[in-house]
C-alpha cells in the first residue's frame, strides 16, 4: 500500500486519510441527542474510545488490510463522520499476469461507516459509496467489494439493494453489535462486471439528493 494514501473528492464529501488528529472532530460529529441514530453502528462516544477506534484502523492501514477515511463536508472541511475499506485480500497471481506482483487489493469491504446526525438523509452517503466503488473498481482494479449491515437493520440493507448490492445471505454472529450481542450481519456484494449499473444508479440518486 505504501505510505500515501488517497483524497477522494466530490461536490459534497471529501474522504481524507484517517489520522490521529481526527479525534476531537469525530467526537463532535458523534455528538447526538437520538439514542437511536447509532443503534446498528458502534461509534464511540468518549475520546479514549475514539482515540482506540482510530489507532486500530490505523494499524490495520499499516498492514495493507484496510483504507480508513475521516468523512469530511467538501463545503468547510467539517468532519462528518467515518468510513473504510477493510478486509482487504489480495490475490495470488501467477507470474506473467498483469496483477502478478500488484500491492492493490483485489477483494474488500466498505464499513464501519456513521455520519454526523446533520449529515444523514443528504447526498453525503450517497456521494462517499460512489468514491469509494469507484476507486475500488476503477483505480484499484478491484473485482468484488462486500457490504455488510446488521440482519435487523431494514433501512440499511434496502439501502445497499437499491443501489444495486446483491444479497448473499446472513452470516450468524459475525461480530460484536452496540449492544454488546453478538451480530447476525446481512452480506451484499458489487461485482466489476455490475460496477457500470451501479454507478450510473448512484450518479442518478445523487442527483435527486
Amino acid at each position: 500500500m505504501g505510505t500515501t494514501y488517497p483524497t477522494l473528492s466530490g461536490q459534497h464529501v471529501r474522504l481524507v486519510p484517517l489520522q490521529r488528529e481526527h479525534v476531537d472532530a469525530l467526537l463532535a460529529a458523534a455528538e447526538s441527542d437520538d439514542p437511536e441514530l447509532y443503534k446498528w453502528t458502534i461509534v464511540p462516544r468518549d475520546r479514549p474510545g475514539m482515540l482506540s477506534y482510530i489507532e486500530k484502523a490505523l494499524a490495520w492501514r499499516e498492514a495493507g488490510t484496510a483504507i480508513p477515511f475521516a468523512t469530511t463536508r467538501a463545503a468547510d472541511g467539517k468532519v462528518i463522520g467515518c468510513t473504510r475499506f477493510f478486509d482487504l485480500e489480495r490475490w495470488d497471481w501467477p507470474a506473467g499476469h498483469a496483477r502478478h506482483g500488484s500491492p492493490d487489493p483485489d477483494v474488500g469491504e466498505i464499513g464501519y461507516t456513521w455520519l454526523t446526525q446533520g449529515a444523514i438523509r443528504t447526498g453525503a452517503n450517497t456521494e462517499a459509496k460512489l468514491l469509494m466503488l469507484g476507486h475500488g473498481f476503477e483505480t484499484l482494479g478491484m473485482a468484488r467489494i462486500c457490504l455488510q449491515t446488521h440482519s435487523r437493520n431494514a433501512r440499511s440493507r434496502t439501502a445497499i439493494e437499491r443501489i444495486g448490492g446483491h444479497f448473499e445471505g446472513i452470516i450468524r454472529a459475525s461480530k460484536l453489535a452496540p449492544d454488546n450481542t453478538p451480530r447476525d450481519s446481512a452480506r451484499f456484494s458489487i461485482l466489476a462486471t455490475e460496477w457500470p449499473g451501479v454507478k450510473e444508479n448512484l450518479n442518478r440518486m445523487l442527483r435527486r439528493a
